[in-house]
């Protein structure tokens, strides 16, 4: 009995220990600054070709950080640039590639089918190498090739800090 109770507490002392050795994890996360400059130049970027749009930014958590609706973009787009940056964040690629993915795998249909989530062009991943810590989605431009270009200039804008 002494033996087993002497064992237990050993486990207990090397679980701890190991879990406490962990300490603080730190990992690249979007600025609420960062995403202000790169919903903006998607705004910009938008707008010298004449569309009016709205822009969203998450971060690392699927989070928003910003969101802009130009002055003439449709109340819908708003959402929608959201809902387009939080997938392209969640499941790691373009929202082309998931909406793709939606089509190619019929095993896959049920992830359209997830709280938040659109299968509809405009969603771009930001990454850091090979880390996903956030997504930037537009809404509104014609054609989702027009949205997919406005978010990747505010990338571009960025595209030093994500390094």
């Amino acid at each position: 009995m002494r033996k087993q109770a002497l064992a237990a507490a050993l486990v207990v002392m090397t679980l701890s220990s190991s879990a406490g050795a962990q300490g603080l994890i730190m990992v690249p996360d979007v600025s609420y600054d960062m995403a202000l400059v790169m919903a903006t130049a998607a705004i910009e970027q938008c707008r010298s070709r004449g569309f009016a749009v709205g822009v969203s930014v998450v971060d690392r958590g699927g989070h928003v950080l910003v969101t802009l609706r130009d002055h003439a973009a449709a109340h819908h787009t708003v959402e929608l640039a959201q809902r387009k940056a939080y997938t392209s964040r969640v499941f790691r690629q373009t929202t082309r590639a998931f909406s793709q993915r939606l089509i190619d795998n019929p095993i896959s249909a049920g992830l359209g089918t997830t709280s938040g989530v659109v299968a509809s062009l405009g969603g771009l991943p930001i990454k850091v190498k090979d880390q996903t810590v956030g997504g930037i989605g537009v809404s509104g431009a014609p054609g989702g090739e027009n949205d997919e270009a406005c978010a990747q200039a505010g990338i571009d804008k960025v595209a030093d800090r994500l390094k």
